[in-house]
């Protein structure tokens, strides 16, 4: 390992917190090697209740250090303090989740006497881990994500190498020292932050067995077009979330889902609400409420208890929004509330009306606390516009009529249709992915143990 170190600061501040040491590529060959022959050796593997022993006490010990570990993901990663503390409790149960979804990891019988060949035999599948996994992560949610993509690793027995988002490393040590110390072989997880030229030489060695990436679609694209014969591999980027609001909503209970939906952890969620599409007599109004809401949101330090809005990850990428918010400014939206930044790392929480629809707010990811409304002529030019970009994750309907809601949830090019509740919405056993640019397999953590194992099917000549 090189002496170089990786400084991380509060993205508020710019302060510096803590430093992780970057290791090089000769040490991560021998990791990938040692990798290999724990995978190789079937006597090296850790039995499953050796797995579910050291996930339990996992938990255990995560749990007792709540608070530290809440506090450290508002202080890296500029979540606001209350939503770290979500965070660290969805976390715990991801790991206890990896546990109940190991018990379901099963194979089954296939039937042979179908045809007169496959008479006199009897087959079953079992599943074994699929080999060296490697794991690259996003800043957004240090901790959980980790936890999405080191937990069923080790759930399903395979040997794991992380990198996390070079923001936010120490959430992602403190997870994989908890594992140490809840009894896991060090050889078995390795905490691996590294420079980018590092990171593609880890992704793309042929030892890989399953490459797991949470990111920018450009990069998990690049990467996975790089990936060696045989790595198996889920993507998961983001979208440009649409929410379709018809006549019938209920506008008193939408408004607060939106701007949570929209303006959590200052936008910077794979499925922020960000295209509004709202019938166009309703439209001003409906973009009001959610400015007059949002105007009111507190930013600042996530450290912070009173916090709701944090900064974003760097001041680059408050440049980035406001130049995109600029544009569209200049191009005929109407800024309800925002469009301007706090500071040199904060921007304030923005609403657009009727940006233009080439404009970068309505057609890329913002990532940011802006959110965007538009009128339309009905729910069919809705669902079109809805449907009109590369990208399709998570979308919503607010309505209170079923077959306006049927029609949605059968017509949205999405993976998940959430009916009266923002496109945020996720719970960590449901499958979580995006489809098209916005991502390759599904997540959540029993998709993603399954995808971590293969299938090996037996067939007995009686």
């Amino acid at each position: 390992m090189n002496n170089t170190l990786l400084e991380v600061v509060n993205p508020y501040d710019l302060k510096s917190i803590g430093e992780v040491k970057l290791v090089d590529w000769p040490t991560i060959d021998g990791w990938l090697n040692t990798a290999t022959q724990l995978h190789r050796q079937r006597k090296n593997w850790l039995p499953a209740h050796q797995r579910i022993a050291i996930l339990k006490k996992t938990a255990q010990l995560m749990q007792g250090q709540f608070d530290e570990l809440a506090f450290q993901i508002a202080n890296e990663g500029g979540k606001p303090l209350v939503d770290a503390k979500v965070e660290v409790t969805r976390a715990i149960d991801g790991v206890e989740l990896c546990i109940k979804e190991l018990g379901h990891l099963t194979g089954s019988e296939i039937p042979m006497d179908l045809t007169a060949a496959g008479a006199g035999r009897m087959a079953f599948t079992t599943r074994e881990p699929i080999g060296p996994v490697v794991a690259v992560s996003a800043f957004n949610h240090p901790l959980n994500l980790i936890v999405h993509q080191v937990g069923p690793a080790v759930a399903a027995g395979c040997p794991v190498l992380v990198k996390p988002a070079s923001a936010t490393p120490l959430s992602c040590q403190a997870f994989v020292n908890l594992l140490y110390q809840a009894g896991l072989p060090e050889e078995w997880c390795r905490f691996a932050p590294c420079t980018s030229a590092v990171a593609e030489q880890m992704v793309t060695d042929p030892r890989v067995g399953f490459f797991s990436f949470i990111g920018s679609g450009a990069v998990g694209w690049h990467l996975k077009s790089k990936l060696a014969a045989g790595t198996r591999c889920a993507l998961e980027h983001g979208g440009v979330a649409p929410v379709i609001v018809d006549e019938s909503a209920d506008v008193n209970a939408m408004i607060p889902a939106l701007v949570k939906g929209g303006f959590y952890h200052s936008g910077q969620v794979c499925v922020s609400v960000q295209r509004i599409y709202v019938p166009e007599d309703m439209a001003t109004s409906v973009a009001q409420a959610i400015a007059d809401k949002a105007s009111l949101l507190k930013v600042g330090n996530a450290i912070v208890t009173e916090t709701e809005c944090g900064p974003l990850v760097n001041p680059k990428e408050v440049d980035r929004v406001e130049q995109w918010v600029d544009e569209a400014a200049r191009a005929g939206a109407q800024v309800l509330c925002g469009g301007h930044r706090l500071g040199e790392t904060t921007y304030a929480p923005t609403v657009l009306l009727d940006p233009p629809a080439k404009a970068k707010v309505s057609t890329q990811e913002v990532f940011g606390p802006v959110v965007c409304v538009y009128g339309t002529e009905s729910l069919e030019d809705a669902i079109l516009r809805a449907n009109s970009l590369p990208v399709a994750f998570q979308a919503a309907v607010f309505t209170q009529k079923l077959n306006a809601a049927l029609r949605c949830v059968r017509e949205l090019d999405a993976t998940a249709v959430m009916v009266n509740d923002h496109t945020a919405f996720r719970v960590d056993w449901m499958p979580f992915g995006g489809r098209r640019h916005s991502g390759y397999g599904v997540g959540g953590i029993g998709h993603t143990l399954r995808d971590m194992t293969q299938e090996k099917m037996a067939v007995i000549k009686l």
